[in-house]
């Protein structure tokens, strides 16, 4: 049982609800409507292309199962263009509210925190328009948004609830080679949130010691819960995943006998994209006869340090000499991309910092094993032999040994497939939001105690 407050605990069966506890009787009220903050990324935003990744899929997927329990969620994103309307309905219960602040295209990530008080201010703007208790609770995701958001909860007396995503501390501790460290301002910045916060969200016991160790963070503030993947649009065809993968085959043009090793994700060194191409490119040198049958797409655009050479992984492609069996695709629309998975032979994941891995779970929800680094969220997301192989480190040896595993035993997929659906439907999103609404409770109840009492958050 975790040492945590959380709603979800981490099993080799996936993911398990907390017995209930005695409460008194107010303690089970939800808030009515939530304000959650995501300055740097818009949840409108194709995933796979820029600064839109996993926090995307997060908080659209979590807004709207949220809705869906009757707390209303109104997402605010800073305005990319000013042909945006003030405010979408992105799904009902669920608003997208669009803050000027700033320039509205060029404006890089790390000049963000210029805007945040422009951001800020745009925020109590349209708070001023409602009434007094119009949003019950904060929740930001990641460290730009959590500054606005200590700052916007103070004002309001509401509880503030964030997410990290990603830490600077951890991903500087994981560095690529040839990738950016995080500044000094954002670490700064993190601990100032981490302080603030009346709750913490990791999304796994690692990430909560993580946390703990590098933010001293208050472990009754933290709760474990997982993300959840969507299990209506990323599932096996009806007909079963090998006529499934043989139809998704067809319909994206691949060839039907193939070996498909699979990444999707944004292009930049964080990811490590680089790893596969160099593991396929030695396994081929080692075993030159697979040339005719391997075929390695690669779907998604050039993100974070990946944008100051959106041409690398092309060209290093061309120097290894696998440039005929390398295919780029930009990235897809989620039904798209479920293709992508149930195509695939196995998806691969070498990246050097993954805070859980949703493409992970989506392959395998779609009956798709993972080859996955050992690193941060991904052992949870990927039952190590079972589901899917994880691969300690980064040597492009190892993977090239795991993708062989697969050539030399076509069987391996099938066996693994039905384990990796069966390991996926535990992280459901309705899971993942009962639980949130349950972090939420748990705030709106400390914080009523904390003013009865006369005590700070």
């Amino acid at each position: 049982m975790s040492r945590y407050p959380a709603r979800l605990e981490e099993g080799h069966g996936g993911t398990l609800l907390d017995p209930p506890r005695p409460r008194p009787p107010d303690a089970r009220r939800r808030p009515r409507r939530v304000a959650m903050l995501s300055v740097h990324t818009s949840p409108l935003h194709q995933p796979g292309t820029g600064d839109a990744g996993g926090m995307n899929v997060y908080i659209v997927e979590l807004a709207k199962r949220l809705a869906a329990l009757d707390i209303e969620v109104e997402i605010f994103t800073r305005a990319t263009s000013a042909a945006l309307p003030p405010s979408v309905e992105l799904a009902p219960g669920v608003l997208v509210r669009h803050v000027a602040a700033g320039p509205y295209e060029g404006l890089a990530k790390e000049d963000l925190p210029a805007q945040l008080c422009a951001f800020t201010h745009g925020v109590t703007r349209a708070w001023a328009g409602q009434r007094p208790g119009h949003y019950d609770l904060v929740h930001s995701h990641y460290w730009l948004s959590g500054h606005v958001g200590r700052l916007t909860a103070e004002r309001w007396g509401v509880p503030l609830v964030h997410a990290m995503h990603t830490m600077a501390k951890v991903k500087n501790a994981n560095l690529a080679d040839g990738d950016t460290p995080e500044p000094a301002a954002r670490v700064l910045g993190e601990t100032q949130v981490v302080g603030a916060a009346d709750r913490l969200i990791a999304n796994t016991e690692k990430e909560a010691d993580e946390l703990l160790r590098h933010y001293r963070a208050d472990t009754d503030r933290v709760a474990v819960v997982h993300p959840g993947v969507d299990l209506e649009r990323f599932r096996p065809d009806a007909r079963g995943v090998a006529a499934g993968r043989a139809a998704a085959r067809s319909r994206l043009g691949l060839p039907q006998d193939a070996l498909i090793p699979l990444f999707v994700g944004r292009i930049q060194p964080l990811k490590a994209p680089d790893v596969l191409l160099r593991a396929v490119a030695l396994l081929l040198r080692e075993r030159p006869w697979l040339r005719e049958r391997i075929v390695v797409p690669v779907v998604g655009g050039p993100s974070g340090s990946g944008l100051a050479r959106p041409e690398g992984l092309q060209k290093l492609a061309a120097r290894l000499g696998i440039s005929d069996v390398v295919r780029f695709r930009p990235p897809v629309g989620q039904d798209r991309l479920a293709d992508w998975y149930r195509a695939a032979s196995v998806l691969v994941m070498p990246s050097h910092s993954e805070s859980f891995g949703l493409v992970a779970v989506e392959a395998q929800a779609c009956g798709t094993p993972v080859i996955a680094a050992e690193v941060g969220g991904l052992p949870v997301a990927v039952r190590d032999g079972v589901s899917g192989v994880l691969v300690p480190g980064h040597d492009p040896a190892d993977y090239a040994r795991a993708l062989y595993a697969f050539a030399a035993d076509p069987a391996r997929t099938a066996r693994m497939s039905e384990a990796a659906v069966r390991h996926a439907r535990s992280f459901g999103w309705a899971t993942a939001a009962e639980a949130m609404a349950d972090v939420y409770t748990e705030a709106l109840l400390h914080r009523s105690r904390g003013a009865r009492e006369g005590q700070p958050h």
